[in-house]
């Protein structure tokens, strides 16, 4: 049985389906969620699914992320279930599944941000996007096409195993399901406009263009998260010189 959804336009009733509503830009693909069966369950299925469905997502994780060698290595995958085997990384899967079992309200802030970030930047097209469990190891990972949320550095800011192994309160202010989305924003634009200097980069400078960045973000999301002396520098120099997001992110 469809929900029916009732819109007035004019003069008219207009009857639609859940199943002709708008889709939102971006959906994050649940990869987690086959990738957590599979580590769990030894389930043969869902490795073949990740195989075969998302095989660019299963070769950034198994060669990028946990470094644990080639995607087309014998017994590879035989390495990556033994690797998550460990009870420490059981319970984060665990913790993952519980915590993220519905992401639509990620969905809806990363479509309205990135559609908003596309009007400023109309070459950044919106990236596939989709959710993983590393080893707390990369936030967020952006390549070969796509832009990967790895769950298990957002599971709060006073989650045990963050404690246990020591990031500090300033690192795990930013490990919460809030910052899912102002991360996949900046470390995106970080793809699209690297810090551009002849010499080695001073750490003024790094400071300097990722204020730039998360100035970008913040406007992206009508909302700002990311707060910082170099924020406010990039949002006074962008006001003051009537410069577009484009020629901020540029030129500093």
């Amino acid at each position: 049985m469809f929900l029916v959804m009732i819109a007035c336009i004019g003069c008219e009733w207009h009857l639609r389906t859940d199943e002709q509503a708008v889709k939102p830009a971006v959906s994050v693909e649940r990869y987690d969620q086959i990738e957590i069966r599979y580590l769990t369950t030894g389930d043969v299925a869902s490795l073949q699914q990740m195989n075969t469905s998302y095989p660019k997502q299963t070769r950034t994780l198994i060669e990028d992320l946990l470094q644990l060698g080639q995607v087309d290595e014998a017994l590879i995958h035989t390495r990556f279930y033994t690797y998550f085997q460990d009870s420490t990384l059981q319970l984060l899967l665990s913790d993952v599944k519980r915590m993220y079992d519905d992401m639509s309200g990620i969905d809806e802030d990363l479509s309205a941000s990135f559609l908003r970030l596309n009007k400023m930047l109309p070459h950044v097209e919106i990236p596939e996007v989709y959710a993983q469990v590393g080893s707390l190891d990369q936030s967020i990972v952006v390549g070969r096409g796509m832009l990967g949320i790895s769950l298990d550095k957002y599971l709060g800011e006073d989650y045990p195993l963050y404690l246990r192994y020591g990031y500090t309160e300033r690192q795990r202010k930013t490990m919460t399901r809030d910052y899912i989305v102002p991360d996949c924003l900046s470390f995106y634009l970080l793809s699209f406009y690297p810090l551009q200097v002849t010499d080695e980069p001073t750490p003024e400078q790094r400071r300097q263009h990722m204020g730039c960045i998360q100035h970008v973000a913040n406007l992206a999301m009508e909302h700002e998260v990311f707060s910082s002396e170099y924020v406010d520098q990039a949002a006074k120099l962008m006001s003051d010189s009537s410069l577009t997001a484009h020629q901020l992110l540029l030129e500093f």
